[in-house]
């Protein structure tokens, strides 16, 4: 006999969707319906193979031992069970192994490990699979041996086992799929919009035109509308959380609890906090700032008489105690934000306005300014004139003597331009409540590294025409007075506008949208056994589940995107427009450096660049971070990779780049940028892009949302009226209340509300998320060189992170911490559970 060593997770018995399953599981065994397990041989065939093709001889069952007597477990829990296989000297060196569950209930197969096969020793399987029962399967489930293969150095008998697994995760391409369907596939984002509720809440196709252009995200298979069957029918929003993902992308028990649990949290929160509203005076909106500031001071005391009835009504007890306990934290109280955690005004500041455009939550739309002044790419038939109106006058007391040409030609003069991007949307946007600018920011790199802003350009359509150009007007910095109190509104329509992009673009489209693709062609084309899967897998942990429930509550119709972020309805359209300009080798942080003009090339720099504003702590702690992750993967593709010809005759390789230009991001296909997959450099670039991406790039526009837009007056996603202008009694309020004008001016308190909410979920760490240098099972390769390698990747993470520390601590780096005392680590690589503002998961998973 040889002993085995099971590792799984059964479905708790507190399972709502699975009451009982666990007894009739008990009942299945004693009539020895049980998991079942053979071996099959990578070295010797099997001689009764039904297609003719050879495979490797499959060895006689064995059952998973103690089922009944372990027992079910009340909280989720990993269990570990003996398997005693027969030896069969014919089996020799097992290489894979086949899994019939003949019981009622699927089960999550983390690892078999066989203890001393003879000859060979120990050998181990990494499965990390849900198992369903075998009559929801056409093939039976069958996982190998975790060494990595390149296509053509598999060993035959296992070749077709490989192969005829590719073909099942691809699917048919039809049919409605089912939770316990293995299938990536692609679709257009069609199922945001729902028509048939009402025509409002219609939603254009995006993917698959000119027009809208986009990714292409998980296939569910879900029947049309019946008013338009380009359209996907929607989910019912209570069955947000079944929407269908592969079983294998779904969270974790332990995630989906924290998820849950923080979600409700919030919830609640939110709930207690607007009915607490009604009782104000002006119940939508805050009344001063002190009023903003009690969702963190103190909480929210229960009132007394009817709206206590009311709350009562709607929110049950438990919910309340609950909440009240939670963290610590009074009832409807939100953690304090760490922008006001020190000094409750240093926001205000110019200075921290500018530093959080290189050190905070988007601090990848700033760029060099090569042209004064600044000009318009838009097409001049369709909107005329759009080019700047910022004059040299404007700017040239504030540039430390230098002239206007002096300040472009020493790099001194930087760009926040939101205003080619938005200037197409901003009459239809303002022709609802919301009232916008298209916006241009110029700033000054002064002698201590920080940046100061020398102007804003606020601009308009013309009323009679887009075709007549942009009416624009210019506020330069004041800090007194009226003049003061409109500079202040200036800098918060360019705060609406760069967290509308960040939220948009930064975040949603170029992470979370953009991986989805690789994440889908990697497990259709890129066999488990290919190293290159091996490599990009943890990457790629909850994406495709986490964007699954953004379309059925965050960025659908009506959804809260719609609700809290300035475009509204047009929110999505705005992000398939804006992915025409999607590149991506540009996806590189160096090459999005350079692109931007906030780095030149330097051949005497580790990382070859020289950045123009030295202390960007977004850009140096990045590059530190993209070059330990370009060595780990140099280091361990060329493990496998000797040579270019390897690469070219990699099939499935080939496969899968070819897949993911012309089906994932299919609208792109014709691009010329896309590198051609015949070079191990390009293979290299291609997979630490990726990496960078999914892990790095996400970590540093999602993990500090709620240190700086947890206070949303420093972060407002919504402006609702246009600048005051004198003689009207909007100036009059002005000059006598700026602070309320402010608010009233900014997003309302509902929209508040909902928005600091999800934020807070967004931004917090679950309690089993895995780090960039990290792996969830130590032994996910046998192979010894790639081992080391990750090793080496992990210690040099660990010395950034000291890095890190030390910088923060630099008073001669002012760009670090700032007048608000934020310090920069969001580029931190690993971190402790909750809002920490710090740690790099290694995938887009939140």
């Amino acid at each position: 006999m040889m002993k085995g060593r099971v590792v799984l997770q059964q479905k708790n018995v507190l399972d709502l969707s699975n009451v009982g399953a666990s007894i009739v599981d008990g009942v299945y065994e004693l009539f020895r319906q049980t998991i079942s397990l053979q071996l099959i041989s990578a070295i010797h065939h099997d001689h009764e193979s039904s297609d003719g093709r050879l495979r490797g001889k499959l060895g006689n069952p064995a059952s998973l031992e103690h089922w009944i007597t372990t027992g079910t477990p009340l909280t989720v829990k990993e269990l570990t069970y003996e398997v005693n296989f027969e030896w069969d000297e014919e089996i020799g060196l097992p290489g894979a192994f086949v899994v019939k569950n003949h019981h009622h209930n699927e089960f999550f197969l983390k690892t078999l490990t066989l203890e001393d096969v003879p000859g060979y020793g120990q050998v181990h399987f990494v499965c990390n699979s849900w198992v369903y029962p075998t009559k929801r399967y056409t093939k039976d489930r069958v996982f190998f041996a975790n060494k990595a293969y390149l296509p053509g150095e598999t060993p035959e008998l296992l070749r077709p086992y490989r192969e005829e697994e590719l073909v099942i995760l691809r699917g048919n391409g039809s049919g409605e799929l089912q939770e316990w369907d293995r299938v990536y596939d692609y679709a257009f984002y069609n199922d945001l919009g729902n028509p048939d509720n009402d025509l409002d809440d219609a939603r254009p196709v995006l993917g698959g035109s000119a027009e809208y252009p986009y990714p292409r995200r998980g296939r569910t298979g879900r029947p049309s509308t019946k008013l338009d069957p380009k359209t996907e029918s929607r989910l019912p929003l209570l069955k947000s959380l079944s929407i269908y993902v592969p079983k294998d992308e779904r969270f974790g028990h332990l995630k989906l609890s924290d998820f849950l649990g923080y979600g409700l949290k919030s919830i609640g929160q939110f709930l207690v906090s607007e009915l607490q509203a009604l009782a104000d005076s002006t119940p939508t909106e805050f009344d001063n700032f002190d009023d903003v500031l009690k969702m963190y001071e103190g909480g929210i005391k229960l009132p007394e008489g009817p709206l206590l009835d009311t709350i009562r009504k709607n929110i049950p007890f438990e919910l309340l105690k609950a909440l009240s306990e939670t963290d610590g934290e009074g009832l409807g109280k939100f953690p304090m934000p760490q922008v006001i955690e020190g000094d409750k005004s240093a926001w205000r500041t110019d200075e921290e306005f500018a530093r959080e455009m290189l050190a905070g939550i988007n601090p990848v739309s700033i760029r060099l300014l090569k042209e004064f002044p600044p000009t318009s790419k838009l097409d001049f038939a369709v909107y005329g004139n759009q080019n700047s109106s910022i004059k040299p006058s404007h700017i040239d007391t504030n540039l430390d003597g230098l002239e206007v040409e002096e300040a472009i030609k020493s790099n001194r003069v930087f760009i926040l331009d939101h205003h080619d991007s938005l200037m197409p949307y901003v009459r239809r946007i303002n022709a609802t409540s919301t009232k916008i600018y298209a916006t241009r920011t110029l700033l000054f790199l002064q002698n201590d590294g920080t940046l100061k802003p020398l102007a804003i350009e606020l601009s308009l359509p013309h009323p009679v025409g887009d075709h007549h150009g942009a009416i624009s007007k210019v506020f330069t910095p004041a800090e007194h007075g009226v003049e003061g109190s409109l500079w202040q509104l200036a800098k918060a329509y360019v705060a609406v506008n760069d967290s509308g992009v960040h939220q948009l673009i930064s975040h949603w489209l170029n992470t979370h949208c953009a991986i989805e693709p690789f994440v889908i062609a990697t497990n259709r084309q890129l066999s488990v056994l290919h190293p290159i899967h091996k490599l990009l897998q943890p990457h790629f942990l909850d994406t495709m589940n986490i964007n699954a429930f953004a379309r059925q509550i965050l960025i659908n119709g009506g959804g809260i995107v719609e609700q809290t972020v300035f475009p509204g309805k047009y929110a999505m359209e705005m992000s398939s427009v804006l992915y025409k300009d999607w590149v991506f080798p540009d996806q590189a942080l160096p090459a999005d450096l350079v692109k931007r003009g906030m780095a030149i090339e330097d051949s005497n720099s580790p990382n070859g660049l020289r950045l123009l504003i030295e202390d960007y702590p977004y850009a140096v702690d990045g590059l530190e971070i993209w070059l330990a992750i370009k060595t780990w993967v140099e280091d361990y593709c060329s493990f496998y990779y000797k040579s270019n010809d390897i690469v070219q005759n990699d099939t499935e390789l080939q496969s899968w780049w070819k897949e993911l230009r012309e089906e994932g991001h299919g609208d792109k296909k014709h691009e010329a940028w896309w590198p051609t997959m015949d070079t191990r450099q390009n293979l290299m670039d291609t997979c630490t892009t990726i990496i960078w991406v999914a892990s790095a790039l996400h970590a540093a526009v999602n993990f500090g949302q709620y240190s700086y837009a947890g206070y949303l007056p420093n972060r407002p996603t919504i402006s609702r009226r246009l600048m005051p202008e004198p003689h009207t009694p909007e100036y009059d309020e002005l000059e006598k209340n700026p602070d309320i004008v402010f608010l009233q001016t900014i997003t309302a308190q509902l929209q508040t509300l909902i928005g600091v909410s999800l934020i807070e979920i967004l931004s917090r760490h679950p309690s089993e998320e895995v780090y960039l240098g990290q792996r969830e099972c130590p032994e996910w390769t046998m192979d010894l060189e790639p081992l080391m390698a990750f090793e080496k990747f992990g210690k040099k993470l660990r010395d950034i992170e000291a890095g890190i520390v030390q910088r923060n601590t630099d008073v001669s780096l002012k760009n670090r911490v700032g007048t608000v005392d934020v310090p920069y680590t969001l580029l931190y690589p690993s971190s402790k559970e909750g809002l920490t503002g710090m740690g790099i998961p290694n995938s887009v998973s939140i």
